[in-house]
């Protein structure tokens, strides 16, 4: 990197706040793009291997992007150390294969600003897996009390306007199935950065996870329809801000605890929620006393627990531990 020294560059808060913000709005513009970029190829949203197919392509680019930005910053290409290839590969496994696998499927099955809400659980799930798998922090009744708030809200959003419990398996439960994989890599970033360059790290797991994507796609008959200059910039922005909005999170993660990470990203279901209103039309949804509701008990719960919570991170998991 350009920064001389990135430790104190990273952990300093204002930076922290600045970053994360910046990744948030990014992931929440992702929510209404993805679903404009189903239009614009034309892919059935009911066909998941074509949704594999085309969230393998947006990774694998997302990796070529971030390999050729490190590359040209540090002037040299960016190439693993053989014994991390295991680490990149298991990263690659929850951060992108499995993640995005769950996010596009169950975002073609519900509702945008919906799915913004419940991947805010995401959030949750890294502060229990820092807590009881990873051994970062600990855990105490305030972060119960953030989680149950958060969970509430989750169970206010399913409610819908008439109180009817709307949920599938498909839908609503794989984009919670995508929020926990993402917390899983998130530990493992953070554990892992120790031995590779973070850069390097993010690069090569959205390459090869993004691979690994196309060819299952390929293999189970998915295909993209159409092409044409709108698409192809909707797929270059898809792919950009991916390489940028994990990249940051990259470097926050290895600098700082995970709870601290955490609090900024309170704002992610917020921008997921109003990007989806405005650009995909569902102000209807948005603009409803229970969807308002249950966007303010997400972002009171994580609030809850990094501010009240044990911030004070233990002896972190040896990563030989993992060897």
């Amino acid at each position: 990197m350009l920064i001389k020294e990135p430790e104190k560059f990273f952990s300093k808060t204002y930076i922290v706040c600045i970053c994360a913000i910046i990744c948030c709005i990014l992931w929440g513009s992702a929510f209404p793009c993805v679903k404009i970029g189903y239009k614009l190829f034309h892919i059935d949203s009911t066909h998941a291997p074509s949704l594999m197919l085309f969230a393998g392509i947006r990774f694998s680019l997302a990796g070529v992007l971030v390999i050729l930005f490190g590359s040209a910053t540090k002037k040299k290409f960016l190439l693993p150390r053989p014994e991390n290839l295991w680490r990149i590969l298991t990263v690659g496994l929850f951060q992108t294969i499995l993640q995005y696998t769950f996010f596009y499927i169950g975002l073609a099955n519900t509702a945008g600003v919906k799915a913004s809400v419940l991947n805010g659980l995401g959030v949750f799930f890294t502060i229990l897996a820092a807590c009881f798998l990873f051994r970062t922090e600990k855990f105490n009744l305030i972060k119960l009390s953030g989680c149950i708030l958060g969970f509430v809200g989750v169970i206010l959003i399913n409610l819908g306007g008439d109180f009817s419990f709307d949920f599938t398996f498909l839908g609503e439960g794989f984009v919670i199935f995508s929020g926990l994989s993402s917390a899983l890599a998130a530990g493992l970033v953070k554990i892992f950065s120790k031995r590779e360059d973070t850069v390097t790290l993010c690069g090569y797991q959205f390459l090869i996870g993004g691979i690994a994507l196309v060819v299952i796609g390929l293999s189970f008959g998915g295909r993209i329809p159409h092409i044409d200059v709108g698409a192809a910039f909707m797929l270059l922005y898809l792919a950009f801000l991916s390489a940028c909005a994990f990249t940051l999170q990259g470097f926050l993660l290895k600098y700082n605890p995970v709870s601290k990470v955490a609090v900024f990203k309170s704002a992610n279901p917020l921008f997921g929620a109003v990007f989806s209103a405005i650009v995909l039309s569902e102000s209807k949804q948005l603009f409803n006393w229970f969807t308002l509701a249950a966007l303010a008990l997400v972002c009171t719960g994580i609030f809850v627990i990094n501010k009240f919570g044990e911030k004070k991170p233990e002896t972190p998991l040896s990563d030989k531990n993992l060897s």
